[in-house]
């Protein structure tokens, strides 16, 4: 990807996010393919081998290059591991985001790999294996997509009409069809789609909007798209209107997050 070469911030890091990503895309389509178990975490939520078995192989790959960088990933997370707290750079990763959507086969489901430095993302990768697409994006130097070999640089669109939101297959709340309602002025078409490929259509302009407004989210949900979203020229704002930051004590996304084309369509 002779392309990585052109941006300078995080080069090395990118480089590998992308090939463990690759790497992992390969072990969990094998899952997908011929089998996997599934199990129920504490919080009630699916676990799969191939989320174990994709978690495994990134931090493995990842901790080779990066020694002094440390982990927050959903599947090795625990809440007595304080040592990332003296680490600037931290791996935020979700090694299989979309769980129920893998289980159901709906094909709707992503690897993401983000870097946080000071708690700001600053490096995402978001991978959907069926699709064999990767979005990527670095602090500074734009968002970008490789499909079918070839890399283009993505915008998010400029309408502030007719607008196009995404919502969960799984997780749409009443709340959130509220919210919509109450837009529908605005919002003129509802669609569902799995995981982070939400804010990766909002990035390249297929779509303007998408709604969480509970705390079901981490932050190794958000942390990779985020930055896509918004070297893509979006946002990705808590209800407040503030930033989402990382590494932090409490990694639950606790008020939700609106995800936006335009600061216009900031609608709640």
């Amino acid at each position: 990807m002779s392309f990585l070469k052109q941006i300078m911030y995080l080069e090395k890091e990118l480089k590998a996010a992308i090939n463990a990503a690759k790497k992992a895309s390969k072990v969990i389509l094998d899952y997908y393919h011929h089998g996997f178990r599934v199990e129920t975490k504490a919080d009630d939520s699916p676990v799969t081998s191939a989320d174990k078995a994709s978690d495994k192989l990134i931090r493995e790959m990842l901790s080779k290059e990066f020694k002094d960088y440390a982990f927050l990933t959903e599947e090795s997370y625990s809440k007595n591991d304080l040592d990332r707290f003296n680490h600037d750079y931290v791996w935020i990763v979700d090694p299989l985001d979309g769980t129920k959507d893998f289980v159901c086969h709906d094909d709707s489901f992503t690897i993401n790999i983000a870097l946080s430095y000071k708690h700001e993302a600053v490096l995402g990768v978001v991978l959907i294996p069926v699709r064999n697409e990767i979005y990527f994006a670095t602090k500074g130097s734009g968002a970008f997509v490789e499909r079918n070999g070839e890399i283009k640089k993505i915008h998010v669109s400029e309408k502030t009409s007719d607008l196009i939101c995404f919502t969960s297959a799984f997780h749409f709340t009443d709340e959130e069809k509220a919210m919509i309602k109450k837009h529908e002025d605005k919002i003129k078409h509802v669609k569902k789609q799995g995981s982070s490929v939400k804010a990766c259509l909002i990035a390249e302009g297929k779509g303007e909007i998408s709604y969480r407004l509970n705390d079901g989210t981490k932050e190794w949900d958000t942390a990779a798209f985020q930055i896509i979203v918004e070297e893509a020229g979006g946002f990705v704002l808590k209800p407040n209107g503030e930033r989402i930051l990382y590494n932090r004590e409490d990694v639950y996304n606790r008020d939700g997050y609106v995800i936006m084309n335009k600061k216009e369509n900031f609608l709640l």
